[in-house]
């Protein structure tokens, strides 16, 4: 079928050998902002079948989705990668028992906290290196290079606050850190937690990055305390953090919220039905906008 893009889970599970005689009927639809996943049970197993949603194949790239999401499998990270056809996303993973999906709310136990920050570590520790760098400012310009061609609006002062993130930018260039393997889109949701260790799923935007980035999205995304992002740390390098990378991490908090921004307003003008995403991008927006003009936010600037 080539790139073509399949949208029904009936068309899609003919593709997938060990699948292809389940009735489409019998599925369970599940949670997704951007693509449709679905339980599917046979033969005493269940399984979780994600069908790429319209328009991703703009703006992801599937065959790095794919080595990633193998990779942090094989590191005991992910959720166990069955089956994957690079050619739209269409993915099979194992379902993963009794886990709970997380969210801001169940991330305010700070075990589950500590949990993820060793998830982050095992993954940038042992996964074998993604093909492909996550580029936060060419991903910017690309974003944005995209929204020009569809005609869309950004939220109004973003020009001006792209030009305060150049300081950001001089500052992390400045003093470079080896890249490991990242998760880089640490959606609450995206973590799965059995009690006693954390899954980290989902690999669409994954790439080899800056270790902190993980760490800053995710307090980003759980609306973390100082309490929590102290936690976070803690776990992640087994006692106190260097303070170089929690500065680090603070710049990669407003960093995230640039980047997200103009994937909202992308979900916005292909129409996504799942969210208000103009008032997700103008929230995101506005988040960064305030953390980079606190006088905190330079200090940070300054300890790296």
């Amino acid at each position: 079928m080539g790139a073509q893009l399949v949208t029904t889970l009936a068309e899609c599970l003919p593709r997938i050998p060990f699948l292809a005689d389940v009735d489409p009927a019998s599925a369970r639809r599940l949670a997704g902002l951007t693509n449709v996943n679905h339980l599917v049970e046979h033969a005493g197993e269940r399984f979780v079948v994600r069908v790429p949603g319209a328009g991703t194949a703009e703006y992801i790239d599937r065959a790095a989705e794919a080595v990633a999401a193998r990779a942090a499998s094989e590191a005991d990270v992910n959720a166990e990668v069955l089956f994957f056809d690079a050619s739209d996303g269409l993915m099979v993973t194992r379902y993963v028992d009794r886990a709970e999906t997380m969210s801001p709310a169940a991330f305010k136990d700070l075990g589950a906290v500590s949990r993820a920050g060793i998830a982050f570590r095992r993954l940038h520790d042992h996964s074998a290196p993604f093909s492909k760098d996550f580029q936060l400012f060419r991903m910017i310009d690309e974003y944005q290079a995209l929204l020009a061609s569809k005609g869309a609006t950004l939220p109004d002062g973003y020009e001006a606050t792209l030009l305060q993130a150049k300081a950001a930018r001089a500052a992390l260039e400045a003093k470079p850190v080896p890249l490991v393997a990242s998760h880089c889109d640490p959606l609450c949701e995206n973590f799965l937690d059995t009690g006693y260790r954390m899954l980290i799923i989902d690999y669409e935007y994954a790439g080899n990055n800056e270790p902190m980035w993980d760490l800053g999205d995710l307090s980003v995304e759980g609306g973390f305390s100082a309490e929590q992002d102290a936690t976070l740390l803690r776990a992640y390098f087994n006692g106190d953090p260097p303070i170089e990378q929690v500065a680090r991490m603070v710049i990669h908090k407003a960093m995230c919220d640039l980047l997200w921004t103009l994937w909202g307003v992308i979900q916005h003008v292909n129409h996504n039905p799942v969210d208000d995403f103009w008032a997700y991008a103008v929230g995101r927006f506005e988040r960064c906008r305030t953390l980079m003009a606190s006088p905190e936010f330079a200090i940070h600037i300054a300890s790296v």
